[in-house]
């Protein structure tokens, strides 16, 4: 049984705006090319942009909703990002963090750590794990999450790379320890993906609306979609096949 592409996705700056892709060269031991490059380190993180660090040194959409409706362009060295209550901002962010700051301090609420700012390390993805993930998303369980809560929700509560139709609710969690081909690209897949109060967000108007995560623990967790590494190199398009080996 396989399943087909039906979505790329990537995060250029962490938490800070998502960005459609048509298609996409992977690279074995490498997250998505563009994915997490910089992180927007907050006023108590003493992260210094020498290695990978923590979420919880990162201004985050689980403490600042309002992040979560934020979308981006990647235009040369310059990223656009947009927001339904802020004007479009252009900017590059390893030389012009002031523009970014200012754009940004609106969408953070009151008493959490302000965004001091933006890091990048070489080679490196700023995904939620210490190991260069991808992530795997499967629309039938996002449907059934969908069922459960009552209401449309979506996609983009869970800041996913790789989306995927045409399988069973839950397959992907059949998947740990074993290998996926993706178009050209080749996955091993390591854990589940547990979520955070950030997924509780609408993605379009940035306010928190839906509890996913007491959704989810209906099935006895808080996990949506799965995290893979990347073992063999290759493209992968919108329409290819997924395909467990």
């Amino acid at each position: 049984m396989s399943g087909t592409v039906t979505g790329l996705w990537r995060h250029p700056i962490k938490a800070h705006g998502r960005e459609a892709l048509e298609a996409v060269t992977m690279t074995p031991g490498q997250t998505m090319p563009g994915d997490r490059v910089w992180a927007v380190a907050h006023e108590k993180s003493d992260a210094d942009g020498m290695q990978w660090e923590r979420c919880t040194n990162f201004t985050r959409a689980a403490g600042s909703p309002q992040l979560m409706a934020i979308s981006a362009r990647t235009d040369g060295d310059r990223i656009v990002l947009m927001h339904p209550g802020r004007p479009d901002l252009t900017f590059n962010p390893d030389h012009d963090t002031r523009s970014f700051l200012d754009w940004v301090a609106p969408l953070m609420p009151e008493g959490r750590a302000a965004p001091a700012r933006i890091l990048r390390v070489p080679g490196v993805g700023m995904t939620d794990s210490d190991w260069p993930s991808v992530t795997l998303c499967n629309m039938a369980s996002h449907r059934a999450v969908q069922q459960k809560a009552g209401l449309p929700l979506s996609i983009h509560r869970w800041r996913g790379n790789i989306w995927f139709d045409g399988l069973p609710v839950w397959e992907e969690f059949d998947w740990i320890g074993r290998d996926i081909r993706i178009g050209g690209a080749v996955f091993r897949v390591r854990e589940r993906t547990t979520r955070c109060l950030a997924t509780a967000a609408n993605p379009e108007t940035g306010l928190r609306d839906v509890d996913t995560l007491a959704t989810l623990e209906t099935w006895g967790h808080q996990d949506f979609s799965v995290k893979a590494e990347v073992v063999q190199g290759g493209e992968i398009r919108v329409g290819d096949k997924v395909e467990p080996l």
